[in-house]
């Protein structure tokens, strides 16, 4: 018998879905029933989703300074409010959880308005707009990277991010170093906004590599549709092994087999390297709204197991002396997996979980303050 459904609330991306989704498979694990709230950007993620129903429900970011545009997104947000209170009056949710994203923001207001015990969890370290706005009307902020000394400490936890299992499943292969001569796997993504600059930068740094490092690298790499025939001719043209294409459904296991990974730093990429423990050189998306990537790689830089560098400093030819130093250093590259392991927080969908049964039973979060730290 159910202990009672819990309702995730997400915007439509990876950075927003995949913690869900490792809290979702820990709830249900203690008994709960789960569903999961978001929109329809996130019907990719449908068919493994381990939740039990997911609702659309009408959203929209007040991102315009036109007073038509405003109004419109004002009205979708109303419509949407009476959306999310009819669900949640039917389906009784013991406690709401919002992991940030404009379509959290009508499931989070009805559900305080109700008196439902909610909390949010922020993946950045630079809390979003959708949750600074709906933070004063939570119970709990539960934090990847923020700290419980900064805006609304006194109700934040930082539990680190939650990853999913196949994240915690590659983190127990070992980082083995490539010596000469041997294969050197690099991988290389950037999220959908992310990857046209390394499907630019990467092959070019790479042809200036010498030919034996060139035989030694085996790449995988994300791209966008429209950039795959461009990079893959310059893979050929170089004589190389490259796995390349627009989506991996295998990337935690393809990072746990990486000797050096080269990408962007949101939330969920910067927690999963840090708990699978591989090093890395991080470029933040420089476009990221509030600066969070740069923040976000800030923290793990700071711990010596990634490198960070602005995209208008990586240069193909600087990225090719990156890659030069990384593959004739190994001891290097395994100082700095040591680092990223020691970083990584495995068990933030336990603590996390933890927060949820306490809200839901009114208990207070106090005993879990510093634990994830």
């Amino acid at each position: 018998m159910s202990k009672g459904i819990v309702l995730l609330a997400a915007g439509g991306t990876g950075g927003h879905v995949f913690p869900a989704e490792a809290l979702a498979y820990k709830l249900k694990e203690r008994g709960y029933s789960v569903h999961l709230v978001t929109d329809s950007r996130a019907e990719r993620y449908a068919g493994k989703f381990p939740a039990d129903e997911i609702h659309v429900v009408p959203s929209a970011t007040i991102g315009s300074k036109s007073p038509l545009k405003v109004a419109s997104a004002l009205w979708t947000l109303w419509k949407g409010m009476r959306a999310a209170r009819k669900l949640i009056q039917r389906i009784k949710p013991v406690c709401v959880v919002g992991f940030g994203g404009y379509p959290t923001v009508p499931p989070l207001l009805a559900a305080t308005r109700l008196g439902v015990p909610s909390m949010l969890h922020e993946q950045n370290a630079v809390m979003g707009r959708a949750n600074k706005m709906l933070a004063p009307r939570v119970r709990a902020i539960a934090g990847g990277f923020l700290s419980e000394e900064g805006p609304f400490g006194e109700k934040t936890v930082t539990t680190g991010n939650p990853v999913r299992p196949a994240v915690i499943e590659a983190a127990k292969q070992p980082y083995i170093p490539s010596v000469p001569d041997d294969p050197f796997n690099l991988v290389v993504f950037g999220g959908s906004q992310g990857a046209q600059y390394f499907s630019k930068a990467v092959p070019t740094a790479i042809s200036l590599l010498e030919e034996p490092l060139r035989k030694r690298l085996r790449i995988t790499q994300q791209v966008r549709p429209e950039d795959m025939e461009t990079v893959n001719s310059c893979t050929r043209r170089l004589e190389m092994g490259a796995d390349v294409a627009p989506f991996f459904t295998d990337m935690a296991e393809r990072i746990g087999a990486a000797h050096l990974v080269l990408c962007r730093s949101g939330a969920s990429t910067v927690s999963e390297l840090a708990v699978i423990g591989r090093p890395a050189i991080l470029v933040p998306y420089p476009h990221a709204l509030d600066h969070d990537q740069a923040a976000n790689a800030a923290a793990l830089a700071a711990t010596g197991g990634v490198k960070v560098i602005a995209q208008s400093e990586l240069t193909p030819e600087k990225l090719s002396t990156i890659l030069r130093g990384s593959m004739t250093m190994p001891e290097k590259l395994a100082k700095m997996a040591a680092a990223a392991k020691q970083a990584g927080k495995p068990d933030a969908a336990n603590l996390l979980a933890d927060m949820v049964e306490a809200i839901a039973g009114g208990r207070s979060i106090q005993q879990f303050k510093g634990a994830g730290v």
